[in-house]
């Protein structure tokens, strides 16, 4: 592996801030270090940027979710159609119910 800019966020530190990583085609180059905190190693920033990426992997679900899902305001006009229909969740939901039915009646659809 090789040192990351990604490893070095992960221990704290601001690119453009603390530090400047290139690439010169032979792989990431820290060129250059103003953070008042010393450098890390190589190897603190290599197992900072396996923890990322291990803990970025376990998650692909949740990006995979997040895409999929409707707008939060879809989402939102689906619970008000439901609310709306069922004279339980009405009574259940009464302050969303009223809160939402207000503005709505006093703002028609054209």
């Amino acid at each position: 592996m090789a040192i990351t800019a990604i490893g070095l966020k992960q221990l704290g530190f601001k690119p453009d801030i603390d530090f400047r990583v290139e690439n010169d085609g032979s792989g990431a180059k820290i060129v250059s270090w103003t953070s008042a905190s010393p450098q890390p190693s190589v190897s603190d920033i290599e197992a900072a940027d396996t923890t990322y990426n291990t803990e970025y992997d376990a998650k692909a679900y949740a990006r995979t979710r997040e895409a999929a899902y409707p707008s939060i305001g879809d989402q939102l006009d689906m619970l008000w159609h439901a609310i709306d229909a069922d004279a339980t969740l009405k009574s259940d939901y009464a302050d969303f119910h009223t809160a939402l039915k207000a503005v709505k009646d006093a703002n028609p659809k054209p």
